[in-house]
């Protein structure tokens, strides 16, 4: 008889956003005359900008013909998307080569397949709270997991030090759950221990857009040592509204060496053994991100969440509640009012005044007491979120 994967045994019941839809269920079927303003939710409210949509509308044209039709793309990404993307990098004084630059179908996915790279030996670092996918992914892969906390007092932006020793290190800044992004320094010294232990840094930079203080890095290649030891992978989603059309990208420096295997090669031969790359429609549509108007367009659009996240945190500032985020991130973390634990807030928020958000718990252990609110919905629902919190709590 075959042995399945025992590991998912392991993994806990995604009970976080069961939970939320079957409590918002439960008070809908028992309060049908009310509506629901979500503040929990990290999709993307706004549509494709326009620069987008007339690629896309172009590729389907390409794809009509037979002069310009298209099948297989190369399983690392179109040359037109790898070179857009390294001259994206190359604005930002970045030094990028095209083929180290990989398209995926986005941020998630990637950074479940990009384990591949990495002997089920290996044991990897999770700095909590953190994006769930980042624990589930390495249970299933049977690793050793290190759970490093953070908290208020260092802004949840912990310091490398004995305790973070692993063999992979995951680092998300601007970070989700929390908003808060790495400094300059605080990002060095990850990129130095990392190569002082011979580590690799899986550095999820999908709200790297959201940046607007500008002594922030926007990219782990930033940093003096990081092609070294850092991949970097990328997401379209928040950054373009790619949410439904699915699109990201990964970095991997030829630089990066691992017992005299270059990881970049070993990429390359894993998407071209895994894959059959993302659709040249979907990719000529994310090249018109990187133009100067896709670019103009898609900040249009990221400065309308950025603007709920100002409403938002006038309205804690207001109230006296601790948060961070918000800034240069479209996440506002905050601590629970009168110590409510997450769960419980969630509760008085939903039956008091109907906003919906998501309990901190579920993001690791030390994200009990605290909550996230989400800037990705309209402004009307998010004014009206913040009034009715000042009512409720001022």
């Amino acid at each position: 008889m075959i042995t399945p994967n025992m590991h998912y045994a392991d993994l806990k019941d995604s009970y976080l956003f069961y939970n939320i839809a079957q409590k918002t269920k439960a008070y809908l079927e028992e309060n049908p005359d009310k509506r629901l303003l979500r503040l929990g939710i990290g999709d993307v409210s706004l549509p494709l900008c326009s620069a987008v949509i007339k690629e896309l509308h172009s590729a389907v044209d390409d794809q009509a013909t037979k002069e310009h039709f298209h099948g297989y793309m190369p399983e690392c990404g179109a040359p037109f998307l790898r070179e857009a993307i390294a001259g994206y990098y190359k604005k930002r004084g970045v030094t990028v080569s095209s083929d180290e630059v990989f398209v995926s179908s986005g941020a998630s996915d990637e950074l479940g397949d990009i384990l591949d790279l990495f002997d089920k030996s290996s044991s990897c670092l999770v700095i909590e709270p953190a994006y769930p996918a980042y624990v589930d992914a390495n249970i299933i892969a049977g690793r050793k997991i290190v759970h490093l906390a953070s908290g208020k007092e260092d802004g949840f932006l912990p310091e490398p030090g004995e305790n973070a020793k692993a063999d992979i290190l995951y680092i998300c800044s601007p970070n989700n759950p929390t908003g808060a992004v790495f400094s300059r320094d605080q990002l060095q010294a990850w990129v130095n221990f990392a190569n002082e232990n011979g580590s690799v840094i899986l550095f999820d930079a999908a709200y790297e857009a959201f940046i607007e203080d500008e002594t922030l890095p926007h990219s782990i290649f930033e940093l003096d040592g990081a092609k070294n030891c850092s991949i970097e992978i990328c997401s379209l989603s928040k950054t373009a509204g790619f949410t439904g059309t699915r699109l990201g990208y990964t970095i991997i420096s030829k630089a990066l060496v691992r017992n005299g295997m270059c990881l970049n090669d070993m990429w390359v031969r894993n998407r071209t053994t895994k894959t059959n790359g993302v659709s040249y429609i979907i990719q000529k549509g994310g090249a018109a991100v990187f133009t100067d108007e896709g670019q103009r367009q898609i900040h249009e659009n990221i400065q309308v969440y950025k603007n709920n996240a100002k409403v938002l945190m006038h309205a804690l500032d207001k109230l006296g509640i601790w948060y961070c985020g918000g800034k240069n991130a479209p996440y506002i973390w905050l601590k629970c009012p009168k110590d409510m634990g997450s769960w419980e807030f969630f509760d008085f928020l939903l039956k008091e005044i109907q906003v919906v958000g998501t309990p901190g718990e579920g993001f690791g252990k030390c994200g009990e007491g605290y909550f996230r609110f989400s800037t990705f919905g309209s402004p009307e629902d998010t004014k009206e979120s913040a009034e009715r919190i000042v009512k409720l709590l001022g």
